[in-house]
């Protein structure tokens, strides 16, 4: 099951309408009535309160849990009665950045128009999907998103998994859907990358950051700085993890690797050094793929390709419709 298609179905109806004329050429074009009926079309085929039919089937039917469309940016809700005080709290949390590189390529090929269709079904698609893997989206940075996992009624081992999952499947749909469908439109190197990490509560500190209105609930910690410097050092299509994601993860060993292996740069090998403190933090590349196959939900096809499946409700056997079978081998007939 493809579970991003109506997704992928909204950004190649907007390259359609784009390279048809529907929308209108040029970063300085005027819509007429034609065209914003068009583009309010395409807009509207994702929701803006509920997941795409084919993401939230999968989401309803793999017992992935309840989404929360209430949230509020900035915001998280176990730290939302910091909002416009002086207080502050210890609490672990996992921040992710997610980025989409060369975006700006798009432009290249398409109106401004139809790159904000393209982009913005991008954002809602990775947003939804942290959502059902229980993420709290803190903000939004152009075409890119700083995702919080975890919270007060979560163990970090879970929230750990849930992070990884989220990050990964939203990887694969970029690297084996969107960047081919792109790249045969002409337009080269569209990824994302993406950086995470833990910080545990000794670690972390939330607040109110601004001047009452103009202010977020956010955390003050070494490695929320890191995920975000993380993110910068990752592969097309990659996720960079820091040493405390790898320690919380089972038989993580099959799924991380040193950053200067890749590089080739041993200075690679930790994103932060503190020798006064014989502190050094590693950073590793994490292996999505291999971590997907792994899970019970997705199996791989004769092409490789991973397929996120669906339990099926198998009905009782009936006995009438096994004969023609057991016939074949009479000593199991009865």
């Amino acid at each position: 099951m493809n579970i991003y298609s109506d997704y992928f179905d909204v950004i190649k109806e907007a390259v359609r309408a784009d390279q048809s004329g529907f929308l209108p050429k040029g970063l300085s074009s005027n819509l007429n009535d034609s065209s914003k009926m068009t583009f309010s079309a395409i807009s509207n085929k994702i929701s803006k309160k509920e997941l795409a039919p084919s993401l939230k089937k999968y989401s309803d039917v793999a017992g992935l849990g309840k989404v929360n469309y209430n949230q509020d940016l900035g915001l998280h809700p176990d730290f939302k009665h910091l909002k416009a005080t002086d207080k502050t709290e210890e609490h672990y949390i996992i921040s992710c950045f997610v980025d989409i590189a060369g975006s700006t390529n798009m432009f290249k090929k398409f109106s401004k128009e139809a790159v904000f269709l393209i982009t913005n079904t991008l954002v809602k698609a990775n947003i939804h999907t942290a959502l059902i893997h229980g993420g709290y989206v803190q903000r939004i940075q152009g075409d890119g998103l700083f995702i919080y996992f975890g919270g007060k009624n979560i163990s970090k081992e879970t929230a750990v998994k849930n992070a990884l999952l989220s990050l990964s499947t939203y990887s694969y749909f970029v690297q084996n859907d969107l960047k081919d469908y792109l790249l045969a439109q002409g337009v080269e190197n569209v990824s994302i990358r993406s950086g995470i990490d833990l910080g545990d509560a000794e670690d972390v500190l939330w607040g109110s950051c601004g001047i009452d209105g103009i202010s977020e609930v956010t955390t003050c910690s070494l490695h929320t700085s890191l995920a975000s410097k993380m993110q910068s050092n990752a592969n097309k299509c990659g996720i960079v993890a820091g040493a405390n994601i790898k320690n919380l993860l089972p038989n993580s060993d099959e799924y991380f690797t040193v950053v200067s292996k890749r590089t080739g740069d041993e200075n690679d090998r930790y994103i932060f050094r503190n020798p006064d403190e014989s502190f050094y933090y590693t950073q590793y590349d994490f292996n999505w793929d291999k971590f997907l196959k792994q899970q019970s939900n997705i199996t791989i096809d004769q092409n490789g390709k991973l397929n996120f499946k669906l339990p099926v409700a198998h009905e009782a056997l009936n006995p009438v419709n096994l004969q023609p079978i057991a016939e074949l081998s009479k000593p199991y007939l009865k």
